[in-house]
């Protein structure tokens, strides 16, 4: 079981998760010239692609799924609220699977657990992804944590979990007022040290890989997010991977 990203962040989210011949690409939030283009990086070519999964509706992770997956006859596993949005713009792609936030699925060699989360969005739903023996938890465009969400997360062997900024740099930026109680609320996103006390009250005594995403370009920055998760799992700072905008991060393969 492996994972990588092609690109995290405001102006565009991809991750591939790989079980066996099983590639599932979390989210499309690229033109389909630019997911050619960083899958290639990869070594993949939509072709490969076995399946997309959505986590919710916002342009950055949604844009280009309903044309990547028509074109390469993708099979699609989205929520309700998801379909719905596609749906009243008539793009809802051909192949679509309607998940239910608290029921697990499996598309080919891979066992997907979706749950619900906190988030400006219809029906908003994280995941984690699972061979049988190995767990990869994905955590981003949450506004707060809950209970469902650490049990979830518990005990995985891989997280990519959500660091969007840092409180003071969000306080004292630009944005105005309203961006920024959206940004910070309980329905927007998290921030390096929400990020952190999650890792605090989760099992992580089988974390083997821990990547920052989903960034604020304007208010983080990857040494804030690498200091505060090390911090709460006393590991050096350069242990902590970043999932950035421009390159994503390469495969991360589990032993």
């Amino acid at each position: 079981m492996r994972f990588a990203c092609l690109g995290s962040g405001s102006e565009g989210n991809a991750l591939v998760v790989e079980v066996g011949q099983t590639r599932i690409l979390l989210d499309c939030g690229f033109s389909i010239k630019e997911t050619v283009s960083r899958l290639s990086r990869l070594a993949l070519d939509p072709a490969d692609l076995s399946a997309i999964v959505v986590t919710h509706e916002h342009a950055d992770h949604i844009s280009g799924v309903a044309r990547l997956a028509n074109k390469f006859k993708l099979p699609v596993w989205l929520s309700h609220g998801s379909h719905a949005y596609l749906a009243n713009l008539d793009q809802a792609p051909a192949d679509c699977n309607i998940i239910d936030s608290h029921i697990a699925f499996t598309v080919g060699a891979m066992q997907i657990e979706p749950f619900p989360v906190p988030h400006d969005a219809r029906e908003p739903i994280q995941f984690v992804f699972g061979d049988g023996v190995r767990r990869l938890g994905v955590l981003t465009d949450t506004g707060m944590i809950t209970p469902h969400i650490m049990q979830m997360l518990s005990g995985c062997d891989g997280l990519v979990l959500e660091c969007n900024h840092d409180r003071e740099l969000l306080a004292n930026g630009a944005y105005p007022p309203s961006l920024k109680q959206r940004v910070g609320g309980r329905f927007g996103h998290l921030d390096n040290h929400a990020a952190a006390d999650l890792l605090r009250g989760i099992d992580t005594s089988r974390l083997t890989h821990l990547i920052a995403a989903h960034l604020s370009q304007k208010n983080n920055r990857p040494e804030l997010a690498r200091n505060a998760l090390a911090e709460a799992l006393n590991c050096a700072a350069a242990w902590v991977g970043i999932a950035d905008q421009a390159q994503g991060f390469d495969w991360r393969e589990f032993a």
